[in-house]
């Protein structure tokens, strides 16, 4: 699959992420950049804006004006992952007419989004997709999921659900349960890979060739379903 045009790609999140846009500054942009990095590297337990100040050869002070904690940075960096994958998305299918094939695209494009793409050389989306499948579900599973989601901290994901729920509605616009076909294909792209990776008894997914396994199970899911 050939990513987007050699372009910048600037990306708008829903401000109550963040306190200051991290985009608007070099700070803020090295700021998402290197916690990536960390993030990918420690893992989000093991993460404190006190070792990514150090990375930065800044405090934590300062980090603080953009992110009131790292459960926010989180939510930001996985919210910019969704909104690059709907982009990536709606580039690969708009002139594909049939659903079919862009259910087929958007499978593809889930089980294979694992390069670094050169329109955003501000992030190592390939760092980035390791987080998503280890870290994602954190950025909702907490105490506080109904008071985030009335903040609309999760508009991106809800954003890209969408956009693949109007696809399935024009394969079978019949089909019942849309929204939970869609949400179980999302969580099911990153949890199987997890599973293949960390817990291969819970998986009929193989580690060897794992994307193409995966994207087979998806669209047998997804293609079984809606008949």
């Amino acid at each position: 699959m050939d990513s987007a045009p050699n372009t910048s790609l600037r990306i708008e999140l829903n401000d109550k992420i963040f306190l200051r846009d991290p985009q608007a500054t070099d700070l803020g942009r090295r700021l998402v950049a290197e916690s990536v990095l960390l993030i990918d590297e420690m893992g989000f337990e093991h993460f404190t804006f006190k070792k990514l100040a150090q990375r930065l050869n800044s405090t934590e002070a300062s980090l603080y004006r953009y992110f009131e904690n790292k459960h926010r940075l989180l939510v930001y960096l996985v919210s910019w992952y969704w909104a690059w994958l709907r982009y990536q998305i709606r580039f690969h299918t708009h002139n594909v007419p049939d659903a079919r094939e862009r259910l087929r695209l958007v499978l593809r494009i889930l089980t294979h989004a694992h390069y670094d793409d050169p329109s955003t050389p501000q992030l190592d989306e390939a760092a980035l997709y390791r987080i998503v499948v280890n870290e994602a579900s954190k950025a909702y599973l907490t105490k506080e999921v109904d008071h985030d989601d009335q903040a609309g901290l999760f508009r991106e994901y809800k954003a890209l659900a969408a956009s693949i729920v109007a696809v399935v509605q024009g394969i079978n616009p019949t089909y019942p349960y849309p929204h939970a076909l869609v949400s179980t294909l999302l969580e099911a792209a990153r949890k199987q890979l997890f599973f293949a990776q960390h817990l291969p008894s819970l998986t009929d997914t193989p580690t060897m060739a794992v994307e193409d396994a995966l994207y087979g199970f998806l669209e047998h899911l997804a293609f079984s379903t809606l008949g």
